[in-house]
Order: structure tokens, then sequence, then C-alpha cells
């Protein structure tokens, strides 16, 4: 795996990821998911330089001009919830690309245990396509694992993505022995701890129910 680290880059990602993080911008729920899409954006905007591009002929009113497009069959996939503003940023470079749906979310079956359990999938063929994983926060890296056994069935991509907006080193790490070579990470930053709970420190807290509000 290939991992494309903005942490220390001096970008406008710094400046959405500073609001992301700050607990009174936090209280606008709408500003927090444009954020989140904005990062998806400039993610795929960065992803978009290692795809494969064909030569295409565009006929303008003037004239025609030989023009570059990604030649790939792309699928974006979301992790349910976190993930969907993440996504729809993804979506504004990839507007022809298929999309897939995958429920993921923590259970505590006691105070010692955290699994994570995946109960929806919807998602076309993934055979010999570009697969884009959108998950925002890498914690521990095992809801990526269990998302990507629960895709196993729709086929085998050419390459994976995994678009992410804040992860921790171990959660990055431990991916690392997880998905195939062939698989790019590209995340806005990488924070060094893991609470008790398994959040990423300083992270920014929930960012499903930043985006969405409190679950039941």
């Amino acid at each position: 795996m290939k991992v494309h680290d903005f942490t220390s880059k001096k970008t406008v990602l710094q400046r959405f990821i500073a609001q992301l993080r700050d607990q009174e911008i936090q209280k606008d729920s709408l500003r927090f998911r444009i954020n989140i899409e904005r990062i998806g954006h400039i993610l795929a905007y960065e992803m978009s330089q290692q795809l494969s591009y064909i030569t295409h002929t565009v006929k303008t009113p003037l004239g025609i001009k030989e023009m570059f497009l990604p030649k790939e069959n792309i699928v974006i996939a979301a992790i349910l919830r976190a993930g969907l503003p993440l996504q729809q940023g993804v979506v504004s470079c990839f507007d022809n690309a298929e999309q897939a749906f995958i429920s993921a979310y923590r259970n505590h079956p006691d105070a010692d245990t955290l699994e994570i359990v995946v109960k929806y999938l919807a998602a076309p063929s993934l055979e010999g396509k570009t697969l884009i994983l959108c998950d925002p926060m890498l914690a521990t890296g095992h809801t990526l694992e269990n998302v990507y056994l629960a895709l196993k069935d729709h086929g085998t991509p050419e390459s994976i993505h995994i678009i992410s907006v804040i992860g921790s080193h171990e959660g990055v790490k431990y991916i690392q022995d997880i998905f195939p070579e062939k698989t790019h990470l590209w995340i806005a930053a990488i924070d060094e701890d893991l609470n008790d709970e398994k959040y990423i420190l300083p992270g920014l807290g929930d960012a499903g129910d930043l985006s969405y509000g409190m679950k039941l």
C-alpha cells in the first residue's frame, strides 16, 4: 500500500481540518458536512493524478480539441453513515462513477470488546474496476478490514483507493497488512494515539454524530 499523507502539507486542507476539529464550529452540522465534502473533493483530485487516461476528441463550436479523460471504471463506496459527505465530495470529481453503500458500525457487547458489524451492502460488480472506499475516520482499521472482506463477493478490483479525513498511526499500519499491494491511502491528517474507546486523539469526535445528530 502507498500512503499519501497530507498532515504536514501547507494547503487549504489545513483550514478545513482545523474547522472540523474545532468544538465550537462543530455545532454547525451543515458546515461540518460541507468541510468533509471539500476534503473529499481535494483528495479525489489528488488521486486522479494516479489514474490511467485515454485521448478523447471534443468538438467545440469553433473546432476540435484532443483531451485526456480517465479510462478506468470507478466505483465509489461510502461506509455509512459518516462516509456519505466524504463520498459526495469524491463524486463531485468522478460524477460518472458507479456507487456502493455499506453499513458498518461499532458494537460493544461488553466493556472489553469492540467489534465491527456490517449489516447492509449494496454494490455493483467490482471485477477489474477501480474501487474508492470513503471512510472519514480511520481509527483501528477494523471497519475498513470488515468492509473489504464483505465486498470480496462482488469481484476483485484492479486497484483500490481509500480516502479518509483523519486516521491514527495504529490504524494506518493495520490496514497496510490487510489490503493488497495495489492500494493507495489518501488521508488529510494522521494523529498519534487512540483512547481506551478506540477513538482518535486528538481527532474530532464521532463524525457520524457531528454530521447527522446523535444516534439512539
